[in-house]
């Protein structure tokens, strides 16, 4: 999928407009008040790669904590889509042991696709039955009105030249195809999954793409998942769980959702 035709759904806000023009102070995040988060998403895009990753730490554990969707999280997943294709996101962040690879953009994509996520379909189905409606809850529907600009910028990502974007882009358009006004960009998609997510080296990849073809009506024959169930169990005692960029986002710290 080109840019082009990705920017055809939205045009994405200015980041300094985004920062500038969202009453903070009124938001959220898991440890209260937001009105410190436009200051540090600012240094996302920071010379210092230290500076860099503490941003995204605050993305991860405060803005999108365990998960959960806050007052904060959808103005600054508008922030973050559009810093997405600057050039200072090609730069490395740190990492911990069996972190994803990948640079800063990698990680933000994985964020973006973990927010997007918690607001899609499948997930409110299984709140829904657990007494939980979307609608009594404000920063899931905010996130789900954003969906086309989240789209327009993360389908940008589809043909970059690090495999490692490449492939969180396409994992992150996921969730977000379960806006009825991009559901028609899946058969657009659906090679791209095929092809890039079921080839991946990370399993957890390659099983995304089976569960995304399968909900969507698509032949995943010849695809292979995670065989070894106690394999992904070790792999969860052992290293830092992995969230989607699932909808799961490379570098959460929540346990993958499939």
């Amino acid at each position: 999928m080109t840019s082009e035709a990705a920017f055809e759904c939205a045009d994405l806000p200015d980041p300094g407009a985004v920062l500038a023009g969202t009453d903070w102070a009124s938001l959220e995040h898991a440890y209260g008040t937001a009105a410190g988060t436009p200051m540090i998403l600012s240094t996302l895009l920071d010379d210092d790669q230290q500076v860099r990753s503490q941003a995204l730490d605050h993305l991860h554990f405060a803005v999108h904590h365990q998960n959960t969707l806050y007052s904060a999280t959808a103005p600054a997943a508008l922030y973050v889509a559009a810093v997405l294709t600057d050039p200072q996101t090609t730069a490395p962040v740190d990492k911990k042991p069996h972190d994803f690879p990948g640079p800063l953009r990698m990680e933000l994509l994985g964020w973006l696709g973990s927010v997007a996520h918690e607001a899609d379909d499948k997930t409110q189905a299984i709140s829904r039955r657990h007494g939980f409606a979307a609608e009594d809850y404000p920063p899931i529907l905010q996130v789900r009105q954003i969906r086309p600009l989240l789209f327009a910028a993360v389908s940008a990502c589809n043909d970059d030249p690090d495999l490692h974007v490449r492939e969180a882009a396409i994992a992150a358009c996921i969730p977000l195809l379960d806006d009825p006004q991009l559901r028609h960009h899946r058969a657009e998609l659906t090679p791209l999954v095929r092809k890039v997510l079921g080839a991946s080296t990370l399993w957890q990849y390659r099983e995304r793409a089976i569960d995304a073809l399968t909900a969507w009506g698509e032949d995943s024959a010849g695809l292979v998942g995670q065989r070894d169930a106690f394999a992904v169990c070790d792999a969860q005692v052992d290293a830092t769980p992995w969230s989607d960029g699932s909808s799961w986002a490379p570098g959460d710290t929540s346990d993958p959702p499939f």
